[in-house]
């Protein structure tokens, strides 16, 4: 299992945090070592200062795929959950600065809180999926699908031209804006469609 992350697939995110608008799909990995499931608490690792909650769909990849076609892409996917993208903020700032990878700001044990899982089918149409993340009960994110750069069709086809899906692959298709830092003592609640997917302490 590898879990596949796209890296700034919403405006407001790329300019709240002064990125460029990408030109095609950012595409950037987490090691199964980040995932982090069954909302079990998150601890707050003692190497940075400066934490990030970043909220996004997750896809589960169905069946093995290479070089998809867009119109065939959802045939792909047989599970929709949500997940975060904890950034390290102060070490990706240093990366971008040094033009390094962001590999130990954002694929750190435990960096990828995932949801369970849901069919595609018990869901609104994939590019209508409206979901939030909450901090300690206050609205932090609010994304809809429509709002992404490059569609869900449109992100597996890019992907899997390089890289084969297979089965039991996540993809994180992008945060939306209002990212923004966490401390032990919080707690991260997230709902995709009104229904609450992710509820876990951090410590």
């Amino acid at each position: 299992m590898k879990m596949i992350c796209v890296g700034r697939n919403y405006r407001e995110h790329a300019l709240e945090l002064n990125n460029p608008v990408p030109a095609q799909p950012l595409i950037f990995f987490k090691p199964d070592t980040a995932l982090l499931r069954d909302n079990k608490d998150f601890y707050y690792p003692d190497f940075t200062q400066d934490l990030h909650h970043e909220c996004e769909i997750v896809l589960r990849i169905g069946r093995e795929g290479k070089s998809i076609q867009k119109d065939f892409a959802l045939d792909y996917i047989d599970g929709v959950g949500l997940g975060i993208d904890f950034t390290a903020r102060d070490i990706q700032s240093v990366a971008k600065e040094k033009g390094h990878p962001w590999t130990l700001a954002k694929g750190f044990d435990h960096a990828a809180p995932v949801s369970a899982f849901v069919e595609p089918s018990s869901l609104p149409p994939l590019h209508d999926l409206r979901f939030r993340c909450e901090l300690n009960g206050e609205v932090k994110q609010e994304g809809h699908s429509a709002d992404m750069l490059f569609s869900i069709p449109d992100l597996l086809a890019f992907i899997s031209r390089y890289i084969t899906l297979k089965k039991g692959d996540l993809i994180f298709t992008g945060t939306p804006a209002g990212v923004g830092p966490v401390q032990p003592g919080d707690r991260v609640t997230a709902y995709l469609e009104g229904e609450k997917m992710l509820d876990f302490a951090i410590r």
